[in-house]
């Protein structure tokens, strides 16, 4: 009689036999000199007796006299087709067997060029991130593929390689300097043997001979090194290990490098690199691309498509009741053949703490950013935030008159500090909007000063919601004004002012001139705090502590909806100090998430307010608003 665990194996195997046997064909349907398996629209065409798929751009655009000689094909052929091109003209160096051979593209290497040839055959430049899992050749393939741009496609189309140190972008130079000096000669457009020559003098710069294309070297460490240079492609290489000082930072390369770059057909911009964490540049970026709000698409390729990454099963059984609940979900979430999973059952036995082996070999892209150790948000709760956030339905500001609440009114502007996703709505409920206030510096340099709305919705179970927002710098007056007339023009919402700094400019031994309190003269709903009846919101360590822990509690069960994707970012960079408090990483900013967790704070007061008052309809001193 067969035991449970027996029977249990004969399905798992059998199940594993058909993963085995698709990924198999997948491997042994793939021939680019054939084009089966190939990626891109594709029909079969024969030439001189032989049957080839080949892209269909190729055929629309190619006379049929191509077709009758071998050579004609193969030289029209590698215009259109990357992977042909590939294995005819690209020799790499094997890394078993230290021989060079042709570069015959792997699975990984197969789904990215996907992605940028659906880009490219659609017209459309090509804009990419690529976070990479290790030993795959992601970074090859870039490069090559912007080798062939160059080689084949278009003369006098420059192309940076700027990586975070200048050795990096050499590196990766080189394996383009192996192109050329084992390029065939029979199918190079150009007379004569291709090769980098230096170009004007410059040890950063090469020129390919014959094609005008120029290829240069970069460094993150030193940004004026690509300025000045006409690009149509750059490959920018593990962006996340970028320094940020005080005179150079990812942005200000980012920003040189992309306003050179046209958008227009066949220029490449890709940013790849391995994770180093949350907060930083490459980071912020990738939650963008994924959050549709950038011009990139988001690649991601996991350990267990790399080949390398498969170990042989001996005992498939003992392996099952080995396995944890995470190796099971690799098995039943992932689609993981038992091979897979045996190769990372073994390898994590390396590592002092699983989240160290996430971090090396993650399973997607959530592992790769968020195994710090420091993070004080929920990496999948910040995910699911970004999923939400979109750009705003028009940008202007609300006015009203000088230190005022009369004649408050929206102005639509492109240019505006102000970004609304939804406008104030007719409403029964008393402080159905919530407008929070986070108070920063003066100058373009300070800290910004936050005015967010949240909309507590007008049912019980509706979520609260973030549906307008101003970012800026002006005075602390003026801003308080401006927060005042925000409420007004969101019915009339509940005022709620981080008031530490305005209570030390404002207070010094006259009460009277807190600005908070000549504000709540003009304008009645303002938040004050229960012990001491003063207006506004004091931040202090137990408040703090506790507005922010709250905020972390929404995060993790998506208790609000966000829309400002810089919010998240702000919540992935927010990190414990060696003193065990909270904070921003260094030179990064925590004013909008102070908004959203003191705002969220109230809206919790509130919704206990109104709960009280619907179960106690009798007792008016529960539901009657102390403020």
């Amino acid at each position: 009689m067969e035991t449970k665990v027996e029977i249990l194996s004969n399905e798992i195997l059998e199940e594993n036999a058909r993963r085995n046997a698709a990924i198999a064909a997948e491997e042994c349907g793939y021939d680019p000199i054939k084009g089966t398996g190939s990626c891109g629209a594709r029909r079969e065409r024969s030439v001189r007796g032989e049957r080839f798929s080949v892209p269909v751009a190729m055929i629309e655009s190619e006379p049929r006299t191509v077709f009758q000689s071998k050579r004609a094909f193969t030289l029209a052929r590698i215009r259109y087709d990357f992977e042909y091109w590939c294995v005819r003209c690209v020799k790499i160096r094997d890394k078993v067997s230290g021989k060079e051979i042709p570069f015959v593209l792997n699975h990984a290497q197969r789904r990215l060029l996907a992605v940028l040839e659906a880009q490219r055959s659609a017209h459309r430049p090509v804009r990419v991130i690529l976070l990479k899992a290790r030993q795959w050749g992601g970074s090859t393939l870039v490069q090559m593929y912007m080798a062939w741009i160059q080689i084949v496609l278009h003369k006098n189309w420059n192309s940076l390689i700027c990586g975070h140190l200048r050795d990096t972008a050499a590196a990766i130079r080189s394996i383009y300097s192996r192109l050329l000096a084992n390029y065939p000669p029979e199918l190079a457009s150009e007379v004569g043997k291709m090769q980098f020559r230096s170009f004007e003098g410059s040890r950063n710069a090469s020129v390919i001979s014959g094609r005008g294309c120029v290829v240069m070297m970069g460094s993150a460490q030193t940004q004026e090194s690509v300025r000045g240079y006409d690009l149509s492609m750059a490959h920018l290489t593990e962006v996340a290990f970028w320094p940020e000082t005080d005179r150079h930072s990812p942005e200000d390369v980012v920003r040189s490098v992309s306003g050179t770059v046209e958008m227009k057909p066949d220029t490449v911009i890709v940013y790849e690199s391995t994770a180093n964490g949350m907060g930083n540049f490459f980071h912020s970026e990738w939650l963008r691309s994924k959050a549709g709000m950038s011009d990139k698409t988001a690649v991601f390729v996991p350990w267990y498509e790399i080949e390398l990454y498969r170990r042989p099963v001996a005992d498939a059984a003992q392996l099952w009741q080995e396995m944890d609940e995470y190796e099971r979900d690799l098995w039943h979430k992932d689609g993981c053949t038992l091979e897979m999973i045996n190769w990372y059952h073994h390898k994590r036995r390396e590592y002092q703490s699983h989240a160290q082996m996430k971090a090396e070999f993650p399973s997607n892209d959530i592992e790769a950013f968020s195994n710090t150790g420091r993070n004080v948000f929920d990496m999948n709760g910040l995910v699911t935030f970004s999923r939400s956030c979109r750009e705003p339905l028009e940008r202007g500001d609300v006015v009203g008159d000088y230190k005022s609440v009369d004649n408050v009114r929206w102005e639509p502007s492109e240019s505006g500090e102000m970004a609304m996703w939804r406008r104030p709505e007719p409403s029964v409920v008393k402080s159905r909007w919530v407008v929070t206030v986070d108070v920063g510096g003066r100058s373009d340099k300070a800290d910004y000063s936050v005015i967010s709305v949240m909309d507590r919705g007008e049912n019980w179970d509706d979520k609260p919601e973030v549906v307008a927002q101003w970012r800026g710098h002006c005075d602390h007056d003026l801003l308080a004004w401006k927060s005042a007339q925000v409420a007004k023009y969101y019915g009339n919402a509940l005022l709620v002012v981080e008031s530490n700094t305005l209570e030390c400019e404002y207070t010094e031994g006259d009460s009277s001139a807190f600005v908070l309190e000549v504000i709540s003269r003009h304008y009645g709903n303002v938040y004050r705090r229960q012990q001491t009846n003063r207006a506004g919101f004091q931040t202090n360590r137990e408040t703090k502590q506790g507005a922010v822990s709250g905020l972390i509690e929404c995060v993790r069960d998506g208790l609000y909806v966000e829309r400002d994707m810089e919010a998240v970012n702000e919540m992935s960079w927010y990190e414990v100090k060696q003193n065990g408090g909270y904070g921003a990483m260094r030179g990064r900013h925590d004013d909008i998430l102070m908004t959203r967790a003191i705002g969220m704070a109230v809206v919790r007061e509130l919704n206990e307010r109104r709960l009280r008052s619907h179960l106690h309809p009798l007792r008016a001193e529960d539901f009657i608003a102390r403020w």
